[in-house]
């Protein structure tokens, strides 16, 4: 194990592409002692320290038809695109099984990332217990308008991606010296700012910290890619990215285009996979 930061950045099914990345790792035997990540990259985390080979991505894509999985039928009868339920019991505990005991093995530190709706603010959440923990993976997943408010002791929480995408300066913080970030963009991209405002603001008039939070959401993201950018130019940090711009949503349900992305993934962090190393051990 490499005494590193891994930071996985959200994206909704575009996050296909971190899951390609990490069954390469996995392949190469690359595990790192802390563990940061965002909405679909907390959930493709799971699998990863769960070393479960290729289980990211078929848990994305094997039930794309289910009603129960996702779609606008689930969001308006439950108001969650993707079924609670079926994503976060039926499937690890059924149809996908989990592999618990080999995440408990785990010695490392695994952080997910969520939104407190109330204050407007990242919160870092510890993830020991996944039986106990999936809530806070649920949490950091929620997208706003597209899934319901995750109320967990009392807080209130939605998509980690809102106020942190890529937590790479809380990672150093920690004390992370080196750290390895995936991203779900290609290095041309910038945020553009949320056309969906209107609607977000009457959805959560109550909460104007989290309305605060998402007007300004890229502009933090933006100036989070110039420090990513910054610190990779300087060899304080490694990252991986698509090679071309990715033209997926993050509801893509088309699977021939979701596996292209995957194994570009993987293709990507293959290519890479000696300078990896090469910069985890010097």
């Amino acid at each position: 194990m490499y005494n590193a930061g891994l930071i996985l950045e959200g994206g909704g099914m575009r996050g296909v592409y971190t899951a390609g990345v990490l069954d390469c790792f996995l392949d190469n035997n690359i595990e790192f002692s802390s563990c940061y990540a965002v909405s679909a990259g907390a959930c493709h985390c799971c699998s990863f320290l769960s070393k479960q080979h290729r289980r990211a991505f078929d848990v994305n894509v094997d039930y794309l038809k289910d009603r129960h999985y996702a779609g606008v039928l689930s969001l308006i009868t439950t108001g969650d695109y993707f079924g609670v339920k079926m994503v976060y019991d039926d499937i690890p505990n059924k149809l996908n099984v989990y592999d618990y005991n080999k995440f408990n093995s785990y010695n490392g530190l695994f952080k997910a990332v969520v939104t407190n709706v109330e204050t407007g603010k990242p919160e870092y959440i510890d993830i020991r217990d996944m039986k106990k923990d999936i809530v806070y993976i649920r949490a950091s997943s929620s997208l706003p308008v597209f899934a319901r408010i995750v109320e967990i002791n009392g807080k209130k929480y939605l998509d980690g991606g809102v106020t942190d995408s890529i937590p790479v300066k809380k990672s150093q913080q920690d004390g992370n010296v080196k750290n390895v970030v995936i991203l779900t963009r290609d290095i041309t991209y910038r945020k553009e700012p949320n056309k969906f405002m209107p609607l977000i603001k009457r959805k959560y008039k109550n909460y104007p910290n989290l309305i605060k939070s998402i007007e300004n959401r890229h502009i933090i993201y933006n100036q989070t890619l110039s420090y990513v950018r910054s610190e990779e130019e300087k060899g304080n940090i490694f990252v991986i990215r698509p090679k071309r711009p990715v033209k997926l949503g993050r509801l893509e349900k088309n699977r021939k285009k979701l596996y292209s992305l995957y194994k570009q993934g993987y293709a990507d962090a293959a290519r890479s996979i000696k300078k990896v190393k090469k910069y985890l051990e010097s």
